[in-house]
């Protein structure tokens, strides 16, 4: 009887899991809402005391979306002025909804990979998540790693979806 070899693990292919990087923070939307006289007017000096009021520990070390959740006329500044609050102490502010902020932490992990890991190599994106990673960073790895990758598959290294492989000069 042969000994049974397991060609997968000693290839050359490399795995790009995305949940390994993806961070697992609470995600949490700061609305201006509750600062809006009659949830429709800003008022200005009304609106900056406030916000001094305003227990932003709550926020410390978390990723936050600033919007608001009513049809109100709003001064770009107003989420500005958010901004400058939130910026210190969360790990990652956008201005904009829950989509907006996954786009931003997606970018943010992508940012974080090392492109020469991937060059000549054959690059399995892991597809099975316990986490909601959003197809925009799936999007977003193969315009990274496309340029630089011999081949992209998707799924698991013993069993892929073939996507990309460079051509032969």
């Amino acid at each position: 009887m042969s000994e049974i070899i397991n060609r997968v693990s000693k290839s050359s292919i490399v795995t790009l899991n995305l949940e390994e990087i993806y961070p697992r923070e609470p995600r949490l939307i700061f609305d201006i809402k509750p600062f809006l006289f009659q949830e429709l007017i800003l008022k200005e000096k009304d609106f900056r005391a406030a916000l001094k009021e305003v227990d932003w520990s709550l926020y410390e070390g978390k990723w936050v979306a600033i919007n608001c959740s009513v049809d109100a006329i709003l001064p770009n500044w107003a989420f500005l002025l958010v901004a400058t609050y939130l910026n210190p102490i969360a790990r990652g502010v956008v201005i904009g909804g829950l989509d907006t902020l996954e786009e931003h932490i997606s970018n943010f992990c992508i940012d974080s990979l090392n492109v020469e890991d991937f060059r000549d190599r054959p690059v399995v994106v892991k597809g099975c998540s316990d986490l909601p990673i959003p197809l925009y960073a799936y999007g977003q790895v193969i315009s990274l790693i496309q340029p630089v990758a011999k081949s992209i598959m998707y799924g698991e290294p013993c069993s892929t979806v073939p996507l990309y492989k460079k051509p032969k000069d």
